[in-house]
């Protein structure tokens, strides 16, 4: 052997006995990833199995429903079809939805004006005042509920619409913080440059800061629509008059109409509760990329 092909020898020996550990390591890659992959589809069932349930149900005749029978023999779609013509459905949809969208809106619009005003300016005590604004969520909501009834029946505003949302003028400081750890991410600079060229703060806001942040702006805007879809407290609170109900409201109007008695009808409670539920499913699969980019990316800074 020569002395220069020793080294070439020398240098594939090296390169294949760092390719066997790899090799090696393959098959297990390729269980742990099988094994990530069993455990997701198991979560995932389990996460959808009580919805499944409450669809297979729903489709069930009266004698049927709740039997352990996962597909409906026969399907009754007359069963949704009841629903509409049983209460007003629409209605109390119209009335969910116009509350949601004002509530979430004004939250956002609040919190990020807020938010942005304790990540963007320098001022004495900034941080013990963020301090207490985050010791809000310390307070519970059954505190405040007696002294804003007290309030919003004092202004005559106790039986509407009102109550549910024009809270959130005030913002929320979940979401304050949220979205001030997203506005210290924002490069300074971009501030300053557009302060030179003559724009205010205001203008600053508007024009910079939310449209850099708008994943963050949407995960409020989903969070918050959902939670006053989902409400129950508050309408059964405020609400008297039935066609001022909400969804959740009027769902507990139909559980106390067909839910309850001798002569139950558990399918249209439950056809109902369906009815309620899609609207949520189909907003988070429409807002998911900005859901899962807002959520990723907040708190990186700050």
């Amino acid at each position: 052997m020569t002395a220069e092909t020793q080294p070439a020898l020398v240098r594939d020996a090296t390169a294949v006995a760092v390719a066997k550990p790899d090799q090696r390591r393959l098959p297990d890659n390729l269980v742990g990833r099988a094994l990530t992959f069993l455990a997701l589809v198991v979560a995932t069932a389990m996460f959808l199995f009580p919805f499944f349930w409450l669809v297979s149900n729903s489709l069930k005749t009266r004698n049927e429903v709740f039997s352990r029978d996962w597909i409906p023999d026969p399907i009754a779609w007359a069963n949704y079809l009841r629903v509409w013509d049983a209460v007003p459905f629409l209605t109390w949809s119209w009335n969910s939805l116009l509350t949601g969208v004002l509530a979430a809106a004004t939250v956002t619009i609040s919190s990020a004006l807020v938010a942005f005003a304790f990540a963007h300016f320098r001022f004495p005590y900034r941080n013990q005042l963020f301090g207490l604004v985050l010791a809000t969520m310390m307070l519970p909501g059954a505190v405040t509920m007696v002294p804003n009834f007290l309030i919003w029946d004092r202004l005559g505003l106790a039986n509407s619409l009102t109550p549910l949302w024009a809270g959130n003028l005030f913002g929320s400081a979940f979401y304050i913080f949220l979205l001030r750890q997203f506005f210290l991410t924002l490069p300074r600079e971009l501030f300053e440059a557009a302060r030179v060229d003559g724009a205010s703060y205001l203008r600053q806001w508007w024009n910079i800061a939310l449209p850099l942040t708008k994943p963050a702006l949407i995960v409020v805007f989903v969070f918050e629509f959902r939670a006053s879809w989902v409400d129950l407290v508050r309408p059964l609170i405020y609400l008297r008059d039935t066609l001022q109900f909400t969804l959740p409201r009027g769902l507990k109007s139909v559980l106390d109409r067909f839910g309850r008695g001798g002569e139950s009808e558990w399918e249209i409670v439950l056809a109902a509760s369906v009815l309620v539920a899609l609207p949520m499913i189909a907003i988070f699969f429409l807002a998911q990329r900005y859901f899962i980019e807002g959520i990723a990316t907040t708190g990186s800074k700050g």
